[in-house]
């Protein structure tokens, strides 16, 4: 895997008592896999076991989950209290999520809503363009802009966050985010990422119900 967390805390964006904010690397997993590959989870409860007392209980569950090679935000509960508050606010889709990739090709339409019917199917999204057997709308909103001759910027609102939902929608658009060969893309980034970051996160703090726009800036080296 090759990711050391020297210092955990550098990967904190938000902390108090009820919830902690992170900036996941990618190639790093939020959750344990059968094959016991590290994972985020686990190193958050041994950021949060570090600072408790001997009395203290240890709680900390993801509310969201971020693929693999993406890197960015996930949000985690530390109170089994606020648990359910939070898990509603994704349901109910009070939750904005905002995300930055980079292709190397462009839409024809610059800015737009992207809308399809989706379907998990093996280990990987299939788009529609009408509705079939088992499968769940996916829509997102996008703004693309040139970062050099053959790179480009898409600043991305997410409305439903469905399997692979943003890979598969910009490669159905003929533009693969740089380094994701499963949905097409043909240039190299780097071992296990691809150029998605999740980088804002809108919720409603879960005891004060005050507004948090969580940012985490991407680090996109091309």
């Amino acid at each position: 895997m090759g990711i050391k967390f020297i210092h955990f805390s550098d990967f904190v964006i938000f902390e108090d008592d009820a919830i902690l904010v992170i900036n996941k690397p990618a190639g790093l997993m939020v959750e344990p896999d059968r094959n016991g590959h590290p994972n985020l989870l686990q190193e958050v409860k041994k950021y949060l076991k570090a600072k408790l007392s001997a009395s203290q209980e240890l709680y900390a569950q993801h509310i969201h989950r971020l693929d693999r090679p993406v890197s960015g935000i996930v949000l985690f509960a530390k109170q089994r209290s606020v648990l359910k508050n939070l898990s509603e606010q994704f349901a109910e889709r009070r939750v904005k999520k905002f995300y930055q990739a980079i292709t190397d090709q462009t839409p024809e339409v610059k800015n737009g809503l992207l809308e399809h019917w989706h379907r998990k199917e093996k280990k990987k999204a299939i788009l529609y363009d009408h509705e079939i057997e088992y499968s769940e709308r996916a829509i997102l909103n996008y703004e693309v802009s040139e970062l050099s001759v053959d790179k480009f910027l898409w600043n991305i609102a997410l409305h439903t966050g469905k399997y692979h939902q943003i890979r598969a929608q910009l490669a159905h658009k003929g533009c693969p985010i740089l380094g994701d060969s499963l949905y097409g893309s043909t240039l190299p980034y780097h071992p296990n990422s691809i150029a998605l970051h999740a980088c804002q996160l809108t919720i409603f703090h879960p005891q004060t119900n005050k507004q948090l726009d969580l940012v985490s800036n991407p680090k996109f080296e091309i």
